[in-house]
């Protein structure tokens, strides 16, 4: 087979889902993972022959090698593995317990590492590529985020060392920052004074939509960036360039 295969996690809704439509538009096929069987089956469904789904929580690494493995089966390679599962829990640093602390990096950080290690050596056949979902919590500080934005600093810095140890083999590490998006679950838990207090720390003065972040993802992971690596791209309407906290937020 010679068409591009790209493996997404985290790809039931949201960025993971706009991603896998985008590639597919772009004439690749795509392996869906989303730990959400019912969800992710629907979306599988929508998006049509293109992609094909597998039920896989990313933390587990007997889930991620058995995945892996079906993914390789079913399409016979690799070329692009976009590391995009992720939990988003908030509290503040009091009220973290360890358990909170443990289920965000399981997903957010264990699962980004779980992943690499399972693709690598079918990225090594097709010099692909690795690309990495951080956040703007990960380059700035915010309040309530204390495991969610220490897990997506985590995931830059393991980006960094991807791009490091693997460019000899010709793969490529890159990461993307998303700031504000608007998706269902974001929307629901915004506040009005949340969404004014953005609007107004933006330079661009609005969230961003799921397809913003997905064309920066796929462009990140196609031959139009062969020579990009290592580097962290903050798709976030300018907000990491402002540098201020926002008060909404602490309610």
């Amino acid at each position: 087979m010679t068409q591009k295969v790209a493996l997404v996690t985290g790809a039931a809704r949201g960025i993971g889902l706009a991603t896998t439509k985008l590639f597919i538009e772009q004439g690749w096929l795509v392996a869906m993972l989303d730990r959400d069987a019912d969800e992710l089956a629907r979306a599988a469904t929508d998006v049509g022959q293109s992609a094909s789904a597998f039920d896989c929580d990313v933390s587990d690494p007997d889930a991620v090698t058995h995945a892996v493995s079906g993914v390789l089966d079913h399409f016979g390679r690799i070329d692009a593995l976009v590391n995009n599962a992720g939990v988003a829990d908030f509290g503040p640093i009091e009220e973290t317990d360890f358990a909170r602390w443990r289920r965000v990096m399981a997903t957010n950080l264990d699962g980004v590492f779980l992943m690499t290690q399972a693709c690598t050596a079918s990225l090594k056949k097709t010099s692909g590529a690795i690309l990495n979902i951080a956040s703007i919590s990960g380059l700035r500080a915010s309040t309530l985020r204390v495991a969610y934005g220490t897990s997506k600093a985590a995931v830059i810095q393991l980006t960094k060392q991807q791009a490091a140890e693997l460019g000899e083999y010709g793969i490529r590490a890159n990461c993307v920052c998303p700031g504000p998006v608007r998706t269902k679950l974001a929307m629901a838990v915004h506040t009005q004074d949340i969404i004014d207090a953005y609007h107004d720390a933006i330079p661009l003065n609005r969230y961003g939509s799921e397809r913003e972040i997905a064309e920066v993802i796929v462009f990140l992971c196609s031959d139009k960036a062969s020579y990009v690596t290592g580097q962290v791209v903050a798709s976030d309407g300018g907000f990491d360039s402002t540098g201020v906290g926002l008060p909404a937020l602490r309610d």
